[in-house]
């Protein structure tokens, strides 16, 4: 019971992280858009995937983070579109 609890919760704290990162570097809301468009579309592809299917949580975490920082870089004025 333990293992899969920490075996989901690497599929949202590796996504923060790197969500995290986007936003230490500053990026455009150009460039979240980018992100969020790969997030849905590998997420996507990983539905439909047998084996890639345990990881489906990683880019759909991802995506989540990533709209949510483009929306908070959209209302500080840095949207750089």
């Amino acid at each position: 019971m333990l293992q899969q609890q920490l075996r989901s919760g690497w599929g949202i704290i590796l996504p923060a992280v790197l969500t995290a990162a986007g936003a230490i570097w500053g990026l455009s809301a150009a460039q979240w858009r980018v992100i969020l468009v790969l997030g849905m579309l590998s997420t996507t592809v990983m539905l439909f995937n047998r084996h890639l299917r345990h990881y489906l949580l990683l880019p759909s975490g991802l995506t989540f983070a990533g709209g949510l920082m483009m929306a908070l870089t959209l209302l500080s004025g840095n949207s750089g579109v």
